[in-house]
């Protein structure tokens, strides 16, 4: 993962929610698995300008943000859902504001 040059400060609340939310489709990505959608091919069908890897990379991000959780099925073929955790369910009220 790219690690910064220049740290920032993480007291500071605006600094943390930007490291956290900051990315092109990281808050729609949020939205929408709040509002059901869990597959990634799905995601990425609602957001018509990401590629599968920006996609990718940001759910990364999320997941690493301890926002999302992956749920892997070991089935043929195998299947990846993705769901907030209860930290990423405490943005859903500010996620449904914002669609408004």
């Amino acid at each position: 993962m790219y690690e910064r040059k220049i740290p920032f400060d993480l007291a500071c609340g605006v600094h943390l929610t930007l490291e956290v939310l900051a990315g092109k489709w990281k808050v729609g990505l949020l939205y929408y698995i709040g509002q059901g959608i869990r597959r990634p091919g799905e995601l990425q069908k609602k957001l018509p300008g990401a590629t599968r890897r920006v996609v990718h990379v940001q759910l990364r991000q999320l997941e690493a943000h301890e926002l999302i959780s992956k749920t892997v099925f070991t089935e043929a073929p195998p299947r990846v859902a993705y769901y907030l955790t209860p930290l990423g369910e405490t943005l859903l009220p500010l996620l449904t504001q914002l669609s408004q």
